[in-house]
């Protein structure tokens, strides 16, 4: 019954995988921003599933994840393999192999640790596998999902029998993806940490060369347009959000709660402020991110916000209480109301935009692609003789 609450029904699986390819390209979008490389675009995709599945956008379990594990989780490692340099393979295998014993080795006595303090044994009770084995197939499980990843942990599901306990199977792949998302996150963030980095040697693993054209010149304007871009990309992101925010503030004046869409616009411009020089100068131990901090502190905010504002509708604090699930179903000719009300604002806002994203791209953006460059190059060279002077 639950699992029809959400916001796209477990069998409607056109719109599931729609969900599920959305979540994944606008984790890779992200991986090209300076916390998004660290995060990796899997790790992204991962906290944004497990996001929507807990804000009630998808469900927790349906057909359509099923065949994503059936068919597309297996198919990854030949598109990996396709990508391989064997001669680098033969020279790391030695290495890479002995750090994924020791890192196996230390999972099998963590789930050894964990049987001995843990009653395992009184979970999954509808699970068609022996009472005596059950306690050494959940372990077993979870070493394979740690060791092998989720290909591993579906396999032994089925071999064992547990996955035919739904309700065990569902709470063990939600676990498995949240500790596994929380683990991958402080592991991608680690050789961030200046305190850490500083504790290991760096190796070049090539021979890294800025290449500058001759003639070419870093001007005042140069560095500024990049910095104006590299401020740009991030904010793009936060860009739906953005305006949802503003239609947040929009309707609160409108259901007649003028005063708490001044608050809430206030309290956001002070977590703006109060996350500019915590991003930028790398306070609290927190990298020390630039202009592109600033970027970061208002695309926090604005998603901040928003979630605020949602809160506050449906939970019943303004003059009109919003619910997932209307009272009254909306039909078709109130829908085409609603889009011819908003066609004309739409369609003049487009051309406008649309127009100027033309000219800017036809006009000023390839000269501008290139002084980005250029000037990400010089940053690069400088940043090098910084640290090794």
């Amino acid at each position: 019954m639950m699992a029809h609450m959400t916001l796209i029904s477990p069998d409607n699986d056109f719109a599931l995988m729609a969900a599920l390819f959305v979540i994944a390209g606008m984790a890779f979008l992200a991986e090209k921003t300076r916390i998004g490389s660290h995060l990796t675009g899997a790790v992204i995709a991962i906290l944004a599933a497990i996001a929507a599945a807990n804000l009630k956008l998808i469900p927790h379990s349906a057909p359509a994840f099923d065949f994503v594990f059936g068919y597309f989780v297996p198919v990854l490692i030949p598109l990996f393999l396709f990508k391989a340099n064997l001669r680098h393979m033969l020279f790391e295998t030695t290495r890479m192999t002995l750090a994924f014993l020791v890192a196996s080795l230390g999972t099998v006595i963590g789930v050894i640790v964990a049987v001995g303090l843990l009653d395992l044994g009184s979970l999954a009770p509808a699970a068609d596998i022996d009472p005596a084995l059950r306690e050494a197939g959940i372990a077993g499980l979870f070493a394979s999902t740690y060791i092998g990843g989720s290909v591993n942990y579906a396999a032994l599901g089925d071999i064992t029998g547990l996955r035919t306990d739904a309700s065990f199977f569902s709470a063990a792949t939600a676990t498995d993806n949240l500790f596994s998302a929380v683990f991958l996150s402080v592991l991608a963030l680690l050789p961030g940490w200046n305190w850490l980095a500083r504790r290991f040697t760096r190796h070049e693993h090539g021979a890294e060369q800025t290449e500058t054209e001759p003639g070419e010149r870093i001007t005042a304007a140069s560095i500024t347009l990049a910095m104006a871009t590299s401020y740009g990309e991030i904010l793009f992101l936060a860009m739906p959000v953005l305006y949802a925010t503003y239609s947040i503030f929009t309707a609160m004046r409108g259901v007649a709660n003028p005063n708490m869409a001044l608050i809430l616009m206030a309290l956001s411009s002070v977590l703006n402020m109060a996350l500019d020089p915590l991003l930028m100068f790398g306070y609290l131990g927190l990298p020390a991110l630039g202009l592109e901090g600033a970027a970061y502190a208002t695309t926090i905010s604005f998603y901040v916000t928003f979630a605020v504002g949602l809160g506050l509708f449906y939970g019943g604090r303004t003059n009109v209480r919003l619910r997932l699930v209307g009272r009254e179903k909306v039909g078709l000719q109130s829908m085409v109301k609603m889009v011819r009300i908003g066609i004309t604002a739409f369609l003049s806002d487009l051309s406008f935009f649309g127009a100027r994203a033309v000219i800017t791209r036809r006009t000023e953006w390839p000269k501008f692609s290139q002084m980005r460059k250029r000037t990400r190059s010089l940053a690069v060279t400088s940043s090098r003789r910084a640290q090794a002077i």
